[in-house]
């Protein structure tokens, strides 16, 4: 196998600090940490006997689950993971099949489950030591191998058969069977071939149509499958990726640094959405596209995601989430049957809730900001790197030296990071820092550095010593296909934050209850939202990070603009595309535009009135 340029840290080596700690308490207070006592399709899953789900949400969720109890260092919550587990371990069959499947039924069981537990359990043990793991995974792979050979992959497992890369390499590092490599090229012919379907790109426009190959989490999968492929074929390990995101880019953006579906590929307006299940997928492609190829692009579109996208799509306390996100979002409420702007998606989709339209994001969602955590720093072949520039805290050892790297800073929010290396003896090491494309300019203790790069420190260090970042980030309106305006600054988008008032709806449906907190709510404008810009001058109004990050009522940072009344039509909770005109109906106001991520109700392609 080739090797990949950085390798990743466990749970037992970093740990969150400062805002990404709240962060993730606050993931764990919320749906995330409580879905197995919410939600019956965890909670009596067939996965642990019961009788619900038996699929993808058991997996789904201990995918996120599992790291963020471990990251906290929450007793009651890695018991709860080690039940689910110990669970499942005690169920796989004497064949080492590991899904609850009968056996007369496996032939139509869509093994994407499969591939999924698999990595789960790669990952818990990583987390916990736990050394059944390799036993288990050795049984359960040489079961697959037989299995596909007789029954090939088919639905979601052939549009992902590369998502069980991860665990066969994960097992082969430890194993050096053959076999795994084996199965992993048979996956490949199996599975869906994404560089035929990207060559031949005719999906430029929403079809509206569900499709397995226009799936928005399927193609935010598959950035990384052949990235994944080319660590036993010698491939370039970014030349897909780059080609595919370009291509969903050109076509189907969002303002928020990814592509819109909702279910299928959603073109670009800024009334379609996109759904969370795709956001944390994308940010999972990155973090291995980065990993393979130590490219620092894959770690800008990782963090411009995780700040933007990700926690627009959760409310504040992450009791509830949206299925679809909207860039323009004055309401978010139940559309009428007839009038719903989504594809193949329901009128609930936009509602923030326990399940809007399907369960898999309910399931899925939480994988998010643990695994961002997980990506703030990578084990390189000479030291370390700072992928991510996220607080947090690196404790490993190397040639017998003891080191410590605490990452302090407010970053994303704020432009100054600080790194405190401390090391028990003398070691030589190369500390990469990757200083992001966005920023205007960037130094380094106070010696300028190129941006859109790896900075490397290579020497011997000993004792405590401090790398202080400082990256300048210019707030400017960037054209979009809607022929309408965005304001970003540095890697944070910018939106006219509309004032809600939200209506709370507890009923059961399907023998699932919405009760308060996890309850289903709709979001009603209480301030004006029609507004064009007037100037293009701004100016950025600093705070502080408070208890809940991403928050609408106390925002790190802000920027004022100046912006004027326009004529918008409105109706069935939706605003049109685009306004009816953009002549100015008031004097111009300054108002203040926040992040995005802290943003409910939003406006943020906005036309350029002057």
């Amino acid at each position: 196998m080739e090797k990949q340029k950085y390798t990743f840290f466990s749970t037992n080596e970093i740990k969150p600090r400062g805002w990404l700690k709240k962060q993730l308490e606050i993931q764990a207070d919320g749906l995330c940490g409580n879905l197995d006592l919410a939600w019956p399709d965890v909670g009596d899953s067939k996965w642990i006997g019961g009788s619900r789900d038996g699929w993808e949400r058991v997996p789904y969720w201990l995918d996120g689950f599992i790291p963020m109890a471990y990251l906290l260092e929450r007793k009651d919550l890695i018991r709860r993971a080690q039940r689910y587990v110990d669970a499942i371990i005690d169920a796989q069959e004497p064949d080492g099949w590991i899904c609850p499947c009968p056996q007369d039924k496996r032939e139509r069981y869509d093994v994407w489950a499969y591939m999924l537990i698999c990595k789960v359990l790669a990952e818990y043990s990583d987390c916990s030591g736990d050394v059944r793991i390799i036993t288990v995974l050795e049984k359960a792979f040489s079961c697959l191998y037989k299995h596909i050979r007789v029954h090939p992959i088919f639905d979601w497992a052939k549009f992902r058969w590369f998502e069980c890369l991860i665990p066969i390499y994960w097992l082969y590092d430890r194993t050096h069977n053959t076999e795994l490599i084996s199965l992993a090229r048979e996956l490949k012919n199996q599975g869906f071939d994404y560089p035929e379907f990207f060559n031949h790109f005719t999906s430029t426009e929403p079809k509206n149509e569900w499709r397995f190959d226009t799936h928005v989490v399927n193609l935010a999968m598959c950035l990384k499958s052949e990235s994944m492929y080319s660590l036993i074929s010698d491939g370039d390990p970014d030349a897909f990726a780059k080609k595919a995101l370009s291509v969903l880019m050109k076509y189907h953006s969002m303002a928020a640094y990814h592509f819109t579906g909702d279910e299928c590929l959603a073109g670009d307006s800024p009334i379609r959405g996109s759904e969370l299940c795709g956001v944390v997928e994308a940010m999972y492609s990155y973090r291995w596209l980065l990993a393979n190829s130590g490219n620092p692009e894959w770690g800008d579109m990782l963090e411009r995601a995780a700040f933007n996208a990700l926690p627009a799509a959760v409310y504040k306390d992450m009791w509830s989430h949206q299925y679809d996100q909207m860039t323009n979002q004055p309401e978010c409420s139940i559309m009428p049957e007839g009038k719903v702007v989504f594809g193949t998606n329901n009128g609930e989709s936009n509602l923030f809730g326990l399940e809007p339209n399907y369960g898999c994001c309910t399931a899925n969602f939480g994988q998010g900001f643990p695994k961002l955590a997980l990506s703030a720093f990578m084990m390189s072949e000479k030291g370390f790197s700072a992928t991510l520039l996220l607080p947090s805290e690196l404790t490993f050892t190397r040639d017998g030296a003891n080191v410590r790297c605490e990452c302090i800073t407010d970053y994303p929010f704020f432009g100054k990071i600080r790194y405190r290396i401390t090391t028990d003896k003398p070691v030589v090491l190369d500390f990469a820092i990757r200083i992001p494309a966005f920023a205007e300019k960037a130094s380094v203790n106070q010696e300028n550095a190129e941006t859109g790069a790896f900075y490397h420190i290579n020497k011997e260090w000993n004792g405590t010593e401090e790398v202080c970042i400082s990256l300048d980030f210019a707030a400017e309106l960037t054209l979009r296909p809607s022929g309408m305006y965005c304001l970003s600054r540095g890697p944070l988008l910018y939106a006219l934050p509309v004032k809600a008032r939200r209506v709370m709806h507890e009923y059961e449906k399907n023998g699932v209850k919405r009760r308060f907190p996890y309850a289903d709510y709709e979001l009603f404008p209480e301030s004006k939202w029609n507004y064009g810009f007037v100037s293009d001058k701004f100016t950025v109004i600093e705070s502080e990070v408070g208890e809940v990050p991403f928050s609408n009522e106390n925002p790190p940072v802000s920027i004022s603009a100046e912006v004027s009344e326009i004529a918008w039509h409105f109706s069935d909770g939706v605003c049109a595309e685009r306004p009816l005109s953009t002549k100015a109906l008031s004097e111009p106001v300054t108002l203040n535009f926040i992040p995005y991520g802290c943003t409910d109700l939003r406006m943020t392609e906005l036309p350029l009135l002057c």
